[in-house]
C-alpha cells in the first residue's frame, strides 16, 4: 500500500494511493496515519478496505507529511562509502546517530526555509524508514520485522551551523522545515529490498546525487538493531538512514542553496518530492 496525507497544514487527512494513482479517502474512524495506526493490526485494517469503495479525492491537494506526529525522528550520519569519502571523513565503525526536531517534520512539496544568516543550506536524499513495532534491543535477523514501510526524506541541513559552531550536529539539522517526508508511505511488503534502491536529487535541474542503497555502509537491519539498543523504537518513529555522495558540500567549489531555487529528489518506488526554498521570514 502507498498511505500518505492530504490536506492544508495541520488539517490533513489519512488517505491511500490507488492502483491508478489515485488519492483515496480513507475512513475518517481510522485516525491519522500516526502511533498504531502503523502497526501490523492498524496497517491490516486499511489493507482489508477495497480501495474502489473509498471515496476520490478531486483536485490535486497538498501533501503532508506521510507520517503524523513521529515521536522520534532520528538520523544516521555518514553512511554511505562514497559520500564518506567525498565528506574525507573515515568510514565509521558504528552509526552516527542525530536527531531532527519534531518541527522540522513538513510536506513533500512544501516550501524549505532557508534559515536566517544561513550560508551553507545543503541538501540531502534519504531512505526514510518508518516504524510499525515497538523494537527494544532487537537482533539484526528480526529487525526488519519491526518496520512498516518506507518513504523519501531530504535530509536539509545547515553546515555551517552543524560543523563549524560547536557541539553536535542537531541544530544544523533540525531547523524548522529541514525535513520533508513523503509523498507517501510504502509499506514494507511493497519494498524487496530495502538495500537495492536507486536515489537522486536535482538543484534546478542540475543533477548532484545519482546512488544506491546498495552503498550503505549500515544496512536498515542493522541500523534498526543498532538504534534498539538505546532506545525504544515505538510505531511512527522515523530513522532517516543518510545520503549517498552528490551533496553540497562535496562540490569543488561548495554549492550551496539560495532562495528561490528548486530541489526534486525521489526514490525508486517510493515517489518524488518538489520543494521551493525560501527564506526564512
Amino acid at each position: 500500500m502507498k498511505l500518505l496525507r492530504y490536506g492544508e497544514p495541520g488539517r490533513e487527512r489519512a488517505g491511500l494511493l490507488d492502483a491508478d494513482g489515485r488519492i483515496r479517502a480513507l475512513p475518517e474512524a481510522l485516525g491519522d496515519l500516526a502511533a498504531e495506526r502503523l502497526s501490523p493490526a492498524g496497517l491490516a485494517e486499511i489493507a482489508a478496505l477495497d480501495p474502489a469503495s473509498l471515496p476520490l479525492v478531486e483536485g490535486e491537494p497538498r501533501l503532508g507529511s506521510c507520517v503524523a506526529r513521529p515521536g522520534k525522528f532520528i538520523c544516521i550520519g555518514l553512511n554511505y562509502r562514497l559520500h564518506a569519502a567525498e565528506s574525507n571523513l573515515p568510514i565509521p565503525t558504528e552509526p552516527v546517530v542525530f536527531g531532527k526536531w519534531s518541527s522540522a517534520v513538513v510536506g513533500p512539496n512544501d516550501d524549505v526555509e532557508i534559515p536566517r544568516g544561513s550560508e551553507k543550506t545543503d541538501w540531502e536524499v534519504e531512505l526514510g524508514v518508518v516504524i510499525g513495532t515497538r523494537a527494544r534491543y532487537v537482533d539484526r535477523a528480526s529487525a526488519l520485522d519491526h518496520v512498516a514501510g518506507y518513504c523519501v526524506i531530504n535530509d536539509v541541513s545547515e553546515r555551517a551551523y552543524q560543523l563549524e559552531r560547536g557541539g553536535t550536529w542537531d541544530k544544523g539539522k533540525g531547523c524548522d522545515t529541514f525535513g520533508p517526508t513523503g509523498p507517501w508511505l510504502v509499506t514494507a511488503d511493497e519494498v524487496a529490498d530495502p538495500q537495492a534502491l536507486h536515489l537522486w536529487l536535482e538543484v534546478d535541474g542540475h543533477r548532484y546525487q545519482d546512488g544506491n542503497t546498495s552503498d550503505m555502509i549500515f544496512t536498515v537491519a542493522e541500523i534498526v538493531s543498532y538504534l534498539s539498543q538505546f532506545c525504544t523504537l515505538e510505531p511512527g518513529d522515523i530513522i532517516s538512514t543518510g545520503t549517498p555522495k552528490g551533496v553540497g558540500m562535496g562540490q569543488k567549489p561548495q554549492t550551496y542553496l539560495r532562495a528561490g531555487q528548486t530541489v526534486r529528489l525521489g526514490i525508486e518506488g517510493l515517489g518524488e518530492q518538489t520543494q521551493r526554498f525560501v527564506a526564512a521570514a
